[in-house]
């Protein structure tokens, strides 16, 4: 088989029917936001949760063992539990537009959308702890959802996240293999670091072609200064305030079972930008997603679709990186967050 290769966007919408919507919200007092994946219909889908703080709903649906297999859209937000009300907006979106569970065959418009979700903390960032997505922000995400790019950095769920101290955000990525492609978009809120000890960031290593290839090199007395701040920093943790979350999907067919191994071993892409990962103090969660436009994938190339997803998580963790700018909200009360390339590069990209 031949080497993975980044889809035309390298995005999780190079999966055709695939579209995202996000919603910022960086007005003053306020950093969070919401990130919503919209499949088309008849989509498959499956979850792993790890980590010892998640925030989820509809996650026990998911398991192989239950009746329901489809999905309707995915719900990534900030705002801890309190976010996780921005699936009622969705699921009200879902539900006009006449997608959702059937629940009586004598009456087709009876339908329950399903729509599971998972948060991040990012309470107090923007400088109000009581701001958290509402179901007006989920229902403007999914409203804004489309094909095509995808904003990238801190926007949407992504907008108040931080990763080993350091601005996160969100990122996305694609590969194709053996004629399947395969996305994740991640939202980086990680306790762990992005950062190996000279200061670069994992996720560089897994890049394919040239994706990388602008990234600035890291300052050495950069890098041990940052090291020594997150060691003071780490003193300040407390359970449930990180994690990753994100979606993988592939336009092969699959079953809901093959859905959940799928997200198992998309969750080793964390393991790979991230360090440490799946703590007590991260609630990391990959929900996965089929379309079933493509065949089955016979063994071996359910192997190998499985290492691309894995990857294309490490490098959407890679790209959110890259791509979030540093913001200063001490002011309002709220966090002082600093890029990877502000703080640890010898030059600032563009």
């Amino acid at each position: 088989m031949d080497a993975p290769t980044p889809g035309p966007l390298n995005a999780i919408t190079d999966v055709a029917g695939l579209r995202v919507g996000q919603i910022t919200r960086d007005e003053p007092g306020w950093l969070t936001g919401v990130t919503v994946v919209v499949p088309p219909p008849g989509t498959v889908g499956g979850v792993d949760v790890r980590g010892g703080a998640p925030g989820t709903r509809e996650t026990d649906l998911l398991d192989p063992a239950r009746l329901v297999d489809r999905v309707d859209a995915v719900v990534l937000a900030g705002g801890s539990a309190f976010g996780l009300a921005a699936a009622d907006g969705v699921m009200q979106a879902a539900y006009a537009a006449g997608l959702g569970w059937p629940t009586s065959p004598e009456a087709p418009a009876e339908v329950v959308p399903i729509v599971p979700a998972a948060v991040i903390l990012d309470l107090g960032r923007g400088g109000d702890f009581s701001h958290a997505p509402t179901a007006e922000d989920g229902r403007t995400a999914y409203d804004s959802a489309a094909p095509g790019q995808v904003a990238q950095g801190a926007v949407g769920a992504g907008t108040g996240a931080r990763s080993g101290g350091l601005r996160g955000g969100v990122g996305t990525a694609s590969a194709v293999v053996g004629g399947i492609t395969v996305g994740a978009i991640v939202v980086v809120n990680a306790m762990g670091s992005p950062c190996a000890p000279d200061g670069s960031l994992y996720a560089v290593r897994s890049g394919l072609a040239d994706e990388f290839a602008s990234v600035p090199e890291p300052d050495p007395s950069a890098a041990q200064a940052y090291w020594e701040a997150l060691a003071a920093a780490e003193a300040e943790l407390r359970a449930g305030m990180a994690t990753t979350i994100g979606v993988v999907a592939t336009d092969a067919t699959l079953t809901k079972a093959q859905c959940r191994k799928l997200a198992e071993v998309s969750q080793d892409g964390l393991a790979r930008a991230l360090k440490p990962v799946h703590t007590a103090y991260d609630g990391d969660t990959i929900f996965t997603l089929a379309t079933g436009e493509r065949e089955a994938p016979n063994d071996l190339d359910l192997v190998h679709l499985q290492t691309a997803a894995a990857d294309c998580v490490t490098r959407a963790i890679g790209h959110a990186m890259v791509a979030a700018a540093s913001i200063d909200r001490t002011a309002d009360g709220g966090a002082a967050l600093t890029s990877w390339a502000a703080a640890l590069t010898r030059k600032v990209p563009g």
